[in-house]
């Protein structure tokens, strides 16, 4: 098994920011459309996919994001990820209701905290956080200093980004960087 390796990054805080590495938690993309795969995935998961577009929902344990019609990313920390992924793939996969995957190497997590995340992620992202900022569980995917990302907003001033493991040092950099000038 390779070790798996986090971006160097360490916890920043600046005035109305603080942002940190959310890392290692378990993330799992899952697809399907059929009555059998939510009643499957509901079940394992304790929580109800969301079914509206850039939505979330969670339970105790596990946050769900929608990412298209038929698509979510499930993230959680656990030290049983491989029992549930396992549970997961035996319930939906297995009998072709869905497909399951660990998709834990390709994604990071920097959690966003503070009352200028939102000014920081402006100076580079087109993208209108008028109504984000106010809606607890919304996500979005959009570009963030030409870097592909998912944004989930936990509450008001608390959000998770996700980035691909290969941008995510440079991403770290550009937040750095920016947040000096915020």
């Amino acid at each position: 098994m390779l070790n798996q390796e986090y971006p160097k990054f360490e916890k920043h805080s600046f005035d109305g920011l603080e942002f940190s590495l959310s890392e290692p938690i378990t993330k799992i993309n899952l697809r399907g459309k059929s009555k059998e795969f939510f009643a499957k995935a509901g079940k394992v998961l304790s929580l109800i996919l969301p079914n509206e577009a850039n939505t979330s929902s969670f339970s105790e344990n596990f946050n769900a994001i929608w990412l298209s019609p038929d698509e979510w990313m499930v993230y959680f920390k656990n030290d049983d990820e491989k029992v549930i992924f396992n549970k997961l793939y035996s319930e939906i996969s297995k009998v072709n209701y869905g497909s399951v995957t660990d998709i834990s190497d390709q994604w990071i997590c920097i959690n966003l905290k503070g009352s200028k995340i939102y000014d920081i992620l402006s100076t580079g992202c087109s993208f209108n956080f008028d109504k984000f900022l106010k809606t607890d569980g919304l996500t979005t995917q959009t570009i963030v200093n030409h870097i592909d990302v998912i944004l989930h907003n936990k509450n008001t001033y608390n959000i998770n980004l996700f980035v691909r493991r290969s941008f995510s040092e440079h991403l770290c950099l550009w937040l750095n960087d920016s947040a000096k000038f915020v």
